[in-house]
């Protein structure tokens, strides 16, 4: 899959810009704050239908402005596709494929892959666990539409439970009609997370070692309260129900549910250091590619948002090499430094376009085109 061209007018700090794209590299050079990461950002809502960052989209319309546009196109499966956004001030936003506007904007979901590195991705490994969670259910929810389904579901039952705790309710017969539901998509959600987990750390492991060299010992597990013996979420929620009575919301159950990360057998969140934390965050995100390529038979957009920094100069050369490898597709890659563009593009055999970004402007410098 290729991103061919890209319209956006009022995006962010984008005023307006008209950008066609190589096939391989795409490669966004300027200070902090000029604009890179928004364009990036554009790309990514053009695939996830919201912003990389979280932010509502009234924030996502530059100041002063009353709307933002966003039209994509794309080369999809031998097809052309085109998407486009529209977001007013006041009004409902409008997304379309093919000029037809979705119903759910779940059914977009997986259609048109990505997967984004990011300097936020530290979260991943520093923060709590929703940040994980976030990151198994996004790599499994743009090829499993069952899975997204079940998610959603299970989340809106957690809700109607949690209403009922905050208001006081002991009715059992309540709480039973939601805890079936919320049983019925847990098992599925954790049948999945449990393989997804298992595929993701072999794949993983091999990219981490490809990045920092042997010698490093990684894993990834995934550690819910239902892969104990016997343990299902009904059973988990009944035990449950006198305490979350107490403190007024749900405690047990797939919404808490975590991956551990370990160097040496040790968490890799105390005793990783800036450049492990990086490397393994990246090996991550390179293992998510990998996954997606698999499942959806589609090469996914690959992101790069400013990756090397707090990386030594070995680090960077084998992820340069990795990426232009044949086994990822069109990437699109921002840094302030031109040295590391210069090594990426010095890799390429074929097509590649680098751009100076200045205040949400985008000025193309040397192209190459095969």
């Amino acid at each position: 899959m290729k991103l061919q061209r890209l319209s956006i007018d009022n995006f962010k700090n984008i005023a307006e810009a008209r950008l066609e794209f190589s096939p391989k590299a795409n490669c966004l050079l300027g200070n902090n704050g000029m604009g890179k990461s928004n364009l990036l950002d554009a790309i990514y809502y053009m695939s996830f239908c919201k912003s990389f960052n979280g932010v509502q989209d009234a924030m996502l319309i530059k100041r002063d402005e009353d709307f933002c546009i966003v039209n994509a196109t794309y080369d999809r499966r031998e097809t052309t596709e085109d998407l486009s956004l529209g977001i007013a001030r006041g009004k409902r936003k409008t997304f379309k494929r093919k000029g037809k506007e979705y119903q759910r904007l779940s059914q977009h979901i997986g259609l048109f892959p990505l997967v984004m590195v990011a300097p936020n991705d530290i979260d991943i490994i520093r923060g709590n666990s929703d940040e994980r969670r976030r990151l198994i259910d996004m790599i499994i929810s743009q090829s499993d539409h069952r899975y997204l389904d079940q998610l959603i579901r299970y989340n809106h039952s957690l809700e109607q439970r949690n209403k009922l705790l905050r208001d006081g309710c002991v009715d059992h017969s309540l709480y039973m009609a939601i805890e079936i539901t919320m049983g019925m998509a847990a098992e599925y959600i954790n049948h999945c997370r449990k393989e997804w987990v298992d595929r993701l750390s072999e794949i993983f492991n091999r990219y981490y070692n490809a990045i920092a060299g042997d010698g490093e010992q990684v894993e990834l597990s995934y550690r819910s309260s239902l892969n104990e013996p016997g343990a299902t979420m009904e059973s988990l929620l009944d035990s449950a129900r006198r305490h979350d009575e107490i403190v007024r919301h749900t405690t047990v159950g797939i919404h808490r549910d975590d991956i551990d990360m370990t160097i040496a057998g040790m968490p890799v969140k105390r005793t990783g250091s800036q450049g492990q934390c990086k490397t393994f965050t990246i090996a991550l995100r390179l293992a998510q590619y990998e996954l997606l390529s698999e499942t959806t038979n589609l090469k996914p957009l690959l992101l790069l948002d400013d990756i090397f920094d707090k990386l030594d100069a070995t680090r960077v050369e084998h992820i340069m090499g990795i990426v232009m490898s044949d086994t990822f597709g069109q990437i699109f890659i921002t840094d302030t430094n031109r040295t590391h563009l210069d090594r990426i593009i010095e890799r390429t055999s074929g097509d590649y376009r680098i751009w100076e970004v200045d205040n949400g402007i985008f000025t193309p410098l040397n192209t190459s085109q095969q």
